[in-house]
């Protein structure tokens, strides 16, 4: 994932969260919201509570490379925000990656 479809501003987050629509299961909570741009762009967020530094990069590299993997599934013009949850710590990396992808093939049927 680049610099360019990352969403690094608290404005945006905050803007994202408070006027997107969002999906959540046991491993994540995911927004989504229009963003006037030819591309997508992520933004991920890993609460303290879920350990410490090196855990949370740790879980914040596991879902780098799931956004990229499935790079094909995601809609231009669009933001995501994700914010891991504590159910997250306790899946393999396989159940990890199919929650993902349900929540956001949920948010393409939602659009279409």
């Amino acid at each position: 994932m680049d610099k360019k479809h990352t969403v690094k501003k608290n404005i945006d987050f905050s803007n994202i969260i408070h006027n997107g629509i969002y999906f959540k299961n046991k491993c994540y909570v995911i927004y989504n919201k229009d963003n006037n741009l030819d591309y997508y762009r992520f933004g991920i967020s890993v609460s303290k509570k879920l350990g410490n530094a090196v855990i949370r990069n740790k879980y914040k590299r596991q879902l780098r490379f799931i956004i990229d993997k499935y790079k094909k599934n995601y809609q231009n013009g669009t933001d995501y925000i994700i914010i891991i949850k504590d159910g997250f710590k306790d899946q393999n990396f396989e159940s990890k990656e199919k929650e993902f992808v349900y929540l956001i093939n949920k948010f393409n049927k939602k659009e279409n």
